[in-house]
């Protein structure tokens, strides 16, 4: 990816973060980006094609952290924990990607163009979450009649709910991490996380 490019993501999903989809204003995420208009629209064709670019942008970033540390562990079984935890830090860019998503995820209901690329990255991170739990079916860690892909859905449904209370300051940073494990427990009941 180009640095001005890259520059560009940033910026729109800091602005996302900051000020919600209807705060993204193209020539605001180009100042911010250190770049002319006519580069993003080079680059993105439209606000569409921006928001498309910015949600796979945040996916990665959100794929990229929720994998740190994963040769530390242990089992796939903790994997998936991990995984699923990596989505409630009080790391910056954690609380940016959390902030972006759940305002993408709530503007989704009335843009009808942001359903696609949404529905799109959502199940590229079931995906990721089924394979963690096929993965540690293979291992034996967690039962093999339980459907990877339903339960994996849940799982991102759950960490998505979580995250949004978790932003509104509902629960705390432990309190919802705890949550989370105790849903991997009641899930995937026998051995330890």
């Amino acid at each position: 990816m180009s640095e001005k490019r890259d520059a560009i993501l940033r910026a729109s999903a800091k602005a996302i973060a900051e000020r919600g989809i209807r705060g993204l204003r193209v020539n605001d995420v180009a100042e911010v980006a250190s770049v002319s208009p006519g580069l993003l629209y080079y680059h993105f064709k439209d606000r569409e094609g921006l928001l498309d670019a910015a949600l796979k942008y945040i996916n990665d970033r959100a794929r990229a952290y929720r994998t740190e540390g994963d040769e530390s562990a242990d089992s796939a079984r903790a994997r998936l924990a991990h995984a699923l935890l990596g989505e409630i830090q009080e790391r910056p860019d954690v609380v940016e990607n959390s902030l972006a998503w759940n305002e993408l995820r709530a503007s989704a209901v009335y843009e009808v163009a942001l359903r696609e690329p949404l529905a799109r990255t959502t199940a590229a991170w079931v995906a990721d979450i089924a394979e963690a739990i096929s993965q540690a079916q293979l291992e034996g860690s967690i039962a093999t009649g339980i459907d990877p892909h339903s339960t994996a859905v849940i799982m991102t449904a759950l960490v998505e709910g979580l995250s949004g209370r978790w932003l509104c300051h509902e629960v705390s940073t432990a309190e919802a991490r705890s949550f989370v494990l105790a849903a991997i427990d009641a899930l995937f009941p026998g051995t330890e996380t």
